[in-house]
């Protein structure tokens, strides 16, 4: 998938009243994940997440200060779909006029 357009950081409240929005274990989850960094095992990540599950029994999840929100407005998106004798499927959305322009594109 490929997707072109703008992309904005949300503000701090903003990613505050989003935050509260997810549910509990998404929110304890953010807490527990160096996200997108390199992690020993999958048993160190439910080892961080039992630890943040109990630090969090009794209190409010507030967002951790290294989370935060981004708004897409996509102009574009492509789908891509591989196949074995590479004549791939590829759908290319366009947005044009406030309209969503469908095409397919050779692989």
């Amino acid at each position: 998938m490929r997707i072109e357009g703008s992309v904005k950081k949300l503000s701090e409240k903003e990613s505050d009243e989003y935050f509260v929005l997810r549910p509990e274990q998404s929110r304890i989850g953010a807490w527990s994940s160096p996200q997108s960094q390199v992690i020993k095992s999958r048993e160190s990540l439910e080892e961080m997440f039992e630890k943040y599950t109990h630090l969090f029994t009794n209190g409010t999840i507030l967002r951790p200060p290294h989370w935060g929100g981004y708004i897409v407005k996509p102009i574009l998106i492509e789908f891509w779909q591989g196949r074995p004798n590479r004549l791939h499927d590829r759908l290319q959305y366009t947005l044009s006029n406030d309209e969503w322009k469908i095409e397919r594109l050779a692989p």
